[in-house]
């Protein structure tokens, strides 16, 4: 068994098969929409079933987005739901 261990998180975006044709700047992109969606949701006084069912999602893809499975989300889906949880809506 190896001991050997990653220095940091991005160690991990760089093996191959971590992530395949995974772009960096991709990546930071839906990170930080994740990050705006947790807050708007967070923020919201809605419970998170409501929330998924408002945007048209099973309560489990929510669970992931909140979880920060952000291999799970492309960018154009990320910003759909940032779009439909808009403080004015």
């Amino acid at each position: 068994m190896s001991t050997a261990r990653l220095s940091s998180g991005w160690d991990a975006l760089d093996s191959a098969s971590t992530a395949p044709n995974l772009d960096v700047r991709e990546l930071e992109k839906r990170s930080r929409l994740m990050r705006i969606l947790t807050r708007r949701i967070a923020l919201s006084d809605l419970p998170n079933r409501e929330i998924a069912h408002r945007v048209g999602m099973p309560p489990q893809r929510l669970s992931d987005l909140l979880a920060g499975k952000v291999e799970l989300f492309g960018v154009e889906e990320l910003e759909s739901l940032r779009d439909s949880l808009a403080p004015d809506h």
